[in-house]
């Protein structure tokens, strides 16, 4: 068993979240879908076997590709393509060489049969990150292409502004997590948002962005924990909370994207921690079933 969690650039439109849905469900297990109207962004949670996913996640981005276009799209999370990141998480550290296997596969067909330029990421694109390709958006990354900096790593060398580009990648488990500021103050939370990732001095395996949400009014620290067991999920809100507070502004709460890991809960109930949106109905374990 493996897990794909596909992030398509809709995030409104509930029509086409559910006909996209629908489509990447096809053969595989469909766990949870998270849409966020500010991201503008659908985040699609799938378990199956190899080749099963390998069909679903070529489906599911087809009808993506079919339904949405990237020059309409506007919203606050960074983004290269109408199916913007493909990865495949190997749920035990031994599967990684098959979820690195799975994810070349869905980059071949995502380039040959959608003609979508496909970029590699983590263990199968030499450790670099969604965000090496993400910065100055699809326009950056077609010049970066023209000039010869980059090339894809599957389909076209040129980016169609329809569609854009997608990441594949295999990597580990991570969680995506979202904390709301109790202030429309942006320059807050990229300030919150600094010293907390790893890249400032921070905690070790966080990513964190800092951004406005227009729709809501409010700003927002968005993080990635790529490694929960040197920076456990409670102890990243904790200090997203803290750092908040040195600079005067209180938390409003926080949303968990997708799904988590038995372990975070494990780890935040044995410290007597609580996550707002982490509960049982959120691990990954649990909705799998036995």
């Amino acid at each position: 068993m493996l897990e794909a969690v596909p992030n398509v650039s809709e995030g409104r439109d509930r029509a086409s979240i559910e006909e996209i849905g629908r489509a990447f469900a096809t053969g595989v297990s469909l766990l949870d879908v998270h849409s966020d109207g500010d991201h503008h962004r659908s985040v699609f949670t799938l378990a199956g076997g190899e080749e099963e996913l390998e069909g679903a996640l070529v489906r599911g981005a087809a009808r993506a590709v079919e339904l949405l276009d990237l020059r309409q799209h506007e919203g606050v999370h960074p983004r290269v393509g109408v199916v913007d990141i493909v990865p495949l998480v190997a749920l035990d550290p031994a599967d990684l060489g098959r979820a690195s296997a799975a994810a070349l596969a869905v980059a071949d067909r995502l380039g040959s049969e959608l003609g979508v330029p496909v970029f590699l990421y983590g263990a199968v694109g030499h450790g670099r990150r969604p965000a090496f390709f993400r910065s100055g958006g699809p326009e950056e990354l077609e010049r970066r292409v023209r000039s010869g900096e980059l090339a894809p790593d599957a389909g076209p060398h040129h980016l169609d502004p329809r569609t854009g580009a997608t990441l594949v990648g295999a990597r580990g488990p991570l969680v995506a997590y979202n904390v709301e500021l109790a202030t429309a103050d942006v320059a807050v939370a990229r300030e919150v948002a600094a010293v907390v990732r790893e890249s400032g001095g921070g905690m070790p395996g966080v990513q964190a962005i800092g951004l406005y949400l227009p729709r809501a009014g409010l700003a927002q620290v968005s993080v990635n924990v790529l490694d929960l067991e040197r920076s456990p999920l409670h102890r990243v809100y904790a200090r997203i909370v803290a750092e908040a507070g040195r600079r005067g502004v209180a938390v409003r709460g926080g949303e968990l994207v997708g799904l988590v890991p038995a372990s975070v809960l494990e780890a935040a109930d044995g410290a007597g921690s609580r996550v707002p949106g982490v509960d049982e109905t959120r691990v990954l374990e649990r909705v799998l079933g036995p």
